[in-house]
């Protein structure tokens, strides 16, 4: 039934994270269940199952899909669903661990894992005790969810020797660089500074070829693509990952915390280090900067001092250039994808999905 829904949609996103939840649900149900019989804490199952279905977008599922549409892939879609999951469940652990890093108290509208468990141990430990128990908690459920996506990759896709060869190598690169990525940005927040550059190299690694390369050259390996194609897919995911991101910054200053699901203050507070900042910082005149660096980085930012910090980055133009950026990204990725030896509608389906990625408002 999984597969004929998906052969007859073959590239709706809405399908693609309808099954993956299906995937995620069956794997966490046995997950559980052997978890009772053990006699172990049922608590991380459902602390995780709760996470992987709190309103995410699923974008990497659905571009391992696309990607595998892309190089015109036929037959059964299972072992694509199942490797679709494990790359959502490989992401679980990178928010889950994200948000410790950075310290975050919501994520997607709810509060962090790491604040859910320690308010869940509140009552017995009190808030001190609680508060260690639930990063604690929140780093080994992490991790249980980096150990189960390689589960759900290797024990239960079903994959081919083949598929195996060409994907595992790709899906290394892809947990090489978002580390790489996760380093740069941790080492740069808190110390924000006018090199653009680093800002965008924290971007490419971190996103553009975490979320949009990768995936896709995934997909694309499970139907046998070879180089000629993952370049192409690279030509058109490199720069709408780029655009993603920057726009994903705008929203983190700028951005209705009603829609984005979490604070406007956070990246302010935190110091990032990020191309809407870097901008103002070196164009600003040198009181305005001088101002701006007082407000970065400061964990008790009020709302009024970040409606002066965000007058401060919309004076020098900065707000208008990461959009001219992200239009120019747009421009190239889908001069790319006209370009693209790929089946139509796998072509049309990448384009609503950069739109969706570069214009959205969440």
């Amino acid at each position: 039934m999984t597969t004929n829904l998906l052969l007859d949609q073959p590239l709706s996103p809405a399908a693609v994270r309808t099954h993956v939840g299906r995937v995620l649900d069956d794997f966490l149900d046995r997950k559980a269940h052997a978890a009772h019989t053990a006699h172990l804490p049922g608590e991380a199952v459902q602390a995780l199952r709760a996470f992987l279905h709190a309103g995410g977008k699923r974008l990497r599922p659905v571009l391992c899909a696309a990607g595998w549409h892309a190089a015109d892939g036929r037959g059964d879609l299972r072992p694509v669903l199942q490797v679709a999951a494990s790359l959502e469940t490989f992401h679980a652990f990178c928010l889950i661990h994200d948000d410790i890093m950075d310290n975050s108290a919501t994520r997607r509208g709810s509060p962090t894992m790491h604040r859910a468990l320690a308010e869940h141990h509140t009552p017995g430990h009190g808030t001190a005790r609680a508060a260690r128990i639930g990063t604690s908690a929140a780093i080994l459920i992490g991790d249980l969810a980096l150990a189960w996506s390689d589960e759900l990759l290797h024990t239960t896709a079903g994959l081919s020797g083949k598929q195996l060869t060409d994907i595992l190598p790709l899906i290394d690169a892809m947990r090489t660089e978002v580390m790489y990525g996760q380093y740069l940005d941790a080492t740069a927040t808190g110390h924000p500074t006018t090199d653009l550059d680093h800002a965008l190299a924290v971007i490419r690694y971190k996103t553009a070829e975490y979320t949009v390369e990768r995936p896709l050259h995934i997909g694309a390996a499970l139907a046998g693509a070879g180089p000629q194609l993952l370049a192409a897919l690279s030509a058109f995911a490199l720069p709408v990952g780029e655009a993603f991101q920057l726009r994903d910054d705008l929203l983190g200053v700028f951005g209705d915390p009603a829609a984005t699901g979490k604070p406007s203050l956070d990246d302010l507070r935190d110091g990032k280090h990020t191309a809407l900042i870097a901008l103002p910082l070196k164009r600003a005149r040198p009181a305005q900067a001088d101002q701006l660096r007082l407000f970065l980085g400061c964990p008790t930012l009020t709302d009024d001092q970040a409606r002066a910090a965000r007058r401060i980055i919309t004076d020098s133009g900065a707000v208008h250039t990461v959009e001219e950026m992200i239009t120019k990204r747009y421009e190239d990725a889908m001069t790319a994808l006209d370009a693209a030896p790929i089946h139509p509608a796998a072509k049309n389906a990448l384009h609503r999905l950069a739109d969706s990625a570069v214009r959205r408002h969440t």
